[in-house]
């Protein structure tokens, strides 16, 4: 349902580390500073009224968090200096501990009518809820999170976050808010201590990349941010229960059904939903861009509490006239896995090679929708002292860019939530795809 209610704003702040930290300046990895990733990542976090409000010491979320977050500032450091430019467009982390922007707020509203609302994007408000600064949105030189906390009527809050993207990716992003958090609840240090060690994560000298990477091939001026496309554009977001992904799983052959995750059923009926719903012309080639985290692989050797980007793109294309076949989902599973399979070790090794070969460009972003699985990054896990937040991760997505999100349905239900942005005719029509899908479920349960 639509909902509109005032929020009430502070002035903006700036909050520094706690204590003195280290001046210096500290590379980023080649894997951090690709085009595709100099661009601002919105969050949002939404708490119920728990324990700790009972309790008049600590009953106020925005006080708690800024102690918190200067606290949590010290060890993570880096996140309060700002970027650099060097050369060959390198990135760099100024540490000058300047500190990140944060804006406390309130707002006319309680956590039950925003459930009421469907705790999906498009979120009501959060243009509000999450404040764009005036001068704080660019990449350079500015701080490296904005973050806002809002109070609502019944004593929940809302908790906003925007992220620069080549800081790190949302392992990263939530390994600092859970060292907040940790803080928050009153440890005397973070549970994981933060390691740098971004070299590990950068190309070879010379690059010699053993793998051909379609995603950066026919480039041309890269975009600022993600994609846009023309006309009148919808954001909705579509939940899969439990029943829904068991549904696609068993449209699948007996050899794949047992062996097929719930992100391969899902990337393969979402994007086949999608060029179907933009009506893709024949001859072109429709193209899935997944995001794979690498973080546990031990090859890799990172060390643990490392917090920078550890995740690369793996494309998988075909004819859209062939991808937009019904029996087509049986064959779009098969090349997600398959395409899976290669990335290991060398494969990022290669990643960080082509990037600095070719000027650390953007993904080509022609016919492409780029799918990122953050279920396992652990937003909707991240506690304060309030519990887990009813509701934790993207409260965006763009044209071209979307999220497999862990929620929890109206049935109590672990679910799937993934928003998607597409022009308004397209939007129809993805919906209509969804609404015969499931009718489809329900006749054949």
């Amino acid at each position: 349902m639509a909902l509109s209610f005032p929020v009430r704003r502070r002035a903006p702040e700036l909050i520094a580390p706690a204590s003195p930290t280290p001046r210096e300046t500290k590379r980023l990895s080649d894997l951090d500073d690709p085009e595709t990733l100099r661009w601002q990542v919105p969050n949002v976090f939404v708490y119920r009224a728990g324990r700790r409000a009972r309790s008049p010491s600590t009953a106020d979320p925005v006080d708690t968090i800024r102690r918190a977050l200067a606290a949590a500032l010290v060890p993570y450091y880096p996140f309060a200096g700002r970027l650099r430019e060097v050369e060959g467009r390198k990135l760099v982390v100024d540490c000058t501990g300047e500190g990140v922007m944060f804006v406390e707020a309130d707002a006319d509203v309680r956590v039950a009518e925003l459930e009421a609302s469907g705790l999906r994007a498009p979120f009501p408000c959060m243009d509000q809820l999450l404040f764009d600064v005036d001068g704080s949105a660019a990449v350079l030189d500015t701080p490296l999170l904005l973050i806002q906390v809002t109070r609502l009527l019944c004593g929940g809050f809302v908790l906003g976050i925007r992220l620069n993207h080549a800081m790190c990716d949302a392992s990263g992003i939530v390994q600092f808010m859970d060292a907040v958090a940790d803080l928050a609840r009153g440890a005397r240090e973070p549970a994981v201590s933060p390691a740098w060690s971004r070299e590990l994560l950068d190309a070879r000298k010379p690059p010699k990349p053993a793998f051909q990477l379609r995603e950066y091939d026919d480039v041309a001026a890269p975009p600022a941010a993600p994609a846009v496309a023309p006309g009148n554009m919808v954001m909705r977001t579509f939940s899969f229960s439990p029943g829904d992904v068991a549904a696609l799983k068993g449209a699948l052959p007996p050899h794949l059904r047992g062996r097929a995750t719930s992100f391969d059923v899902l990337a393969a009926f979402v994007w086949r939903a999608r060029a179907r719903a933009l009506e893709i012309p024949a001859g072109e080639d429709a193209r899935l861009a997944i995001i794979v985290g690498l973080k546990n692989n031990g090859e890799l050797r990172l060390p643990r509490g490392y917090y920078g980007n550890v995740c690369v793109p793996l494309t998988v294309a075909m004819p859209a006239e062939a991808l937009r076949r019904r029996s087509s989902l049986c064959d779009v599973v098969e090349q997600v896995r398959e395409a899976k399979k290669k990335v290991t070790a060398e494969y990022v090794r290669s990643v960080a090679d082509t990037l600095v070969l070719r000027g650390r460009p953007a993904i080509d972003t022609a016919n492409l929708l780029l799918l990122s699985d953050v279920r396992l990054a652990g937003f909707h896990r991240v506690d304060f002292g309030w519990g887990e937040p009813v509701y934790g991760g993207p409260s965006h997505a763009w044209f071209g860019v979307s999220y497999l999100i862990a929620v929890r349905n109206d049935a109590g239900e672990d679910a799937v939530a993934v928003p998607v942005v597409l022009p308004a005719a397209a939007m129809e029509r993805f919906t209509s795809e969804m609404e015969r899908v499931r009718e489809d479920f329900q006749t054949t349960k």
